[in-house]
């Protein structure tokens, strides 16, 4: 259990009795169930950052010790989601993890810079993709069983009740991560996915005029956004951030290429690829 946890769930403990309140009375003021405060006191529960509002609000807590409450849940979250945390049993739990907040969400809008997505990616490549960050992070190598999680997670491409956004650079064909058998492959599977309704695909030629320096991959589901790092990730729901990497999306999208022309760039990249080989 992450210590940071629990000593932030015995601050709130301790605060709550300074206020003279029961953890059941708390639980009630906030329409909460019974076993709440108890289990977010003593990290059973994670803690929300509109939970720690929720309880400053109820305890009357100043506004300054509430702002330090949610700092102190910020760091735990950066802490927690460094994939050095997340990768400790391998990469097929993330998958699985990822598979639960793609099914959540109604829209999913993904920005990658140096990789297909992976809503996108055949198994051949998603093998060389998990390969290489298993060798990089240092992590169990359970390259398979996250192949086949990443795979059963496309089953979403076929759905009804979804918009998914998948939109690339060419540098996942021009600087690739797999052989040239693989990688032509994986064209034909992005050529394969162009006519599914409920996905939207494009692709950045190279030289393109960019709205500002593309720095690292993201992906929106429904109103949170991921930012995948090398190091770790970041998660964020706040209102602006969204604001932000939304309207840096939309600008992204008026510099791709759709349709027809995103096959003409997928056909050329095969061909120069094929040529070289």
């Amino acid at each position: 259990m992450n210590q940071r946890r629990l000593a932030l769930g015995d601050q709130l403990r301790l605060l709550r009795e300074s206020a003279g309140i029961s953890g059941k009375r708390l639980a009630e003021q906030l329409g909460w169930q019974p076993s709440k405060v108890s289990r977010i006191e003593t990290a059973k529960q994670g803690v929300s950052d509109s939970d720690l509002l929720a309880m400053g609000g109820a305890l009357g807590l100043p506004a300054d010790q509430v702002e330090q409450l949610r700092d102190d849940l910020r760091a735990i979250r950066v802490e927690e989601a460094r994939w050095n945390q997340q990768l400790r049993v391998g990469h097929s739990p993330v998958q699985n993890a990822v598979a639960v907040a793609e099914e959540r969400a109604k829209v999913i809008q993904v920005f990658s810079l140096t990789l297909v997505p992976g809503l996108a990616q055949t198994a051949n490549y998603a093998w060389h993709v998990f390969h290489s960050l298993s060798e990089m992070h240092e992590s169990p190598p359970d390259t398979d069983d996250a192949v086949r999680a990443r795979i059963e997670r496309q089953h979403i491409l076929y759905g009804e009740g979804k918009r998914i956004e998948l939109l690339m650079t060419e540098d996942p064909f021009l600087y690739p991560i797999a052989p040239a058998p693989v990688i032509l492959g994986q064209i034909d599977r992005l050529l394969t996915l162009q006519g599914l309704p409920s996905v939207r695909m494009g692709i950045i030629p190279t030289g393109s005029t960019l709205p500002a320096a593309v720095a690292h991959s993201f992906v929106i589901r429904d109103d949170v956004v991921t930012i995948e790092l090398l190091n770790t990730e970041v998660t964020t729901r706040e209102a602006s951030d969204l604001t932000l990497y939304r309207g840096y999306l939309d600008k992204l999208w008026k510099q791709a290429a759709e349709g027809e022309q995103a096959r003409v760039v997928l056909r050329r990249l095969a061909s120069d690829l094929a040529a070289s080989t």
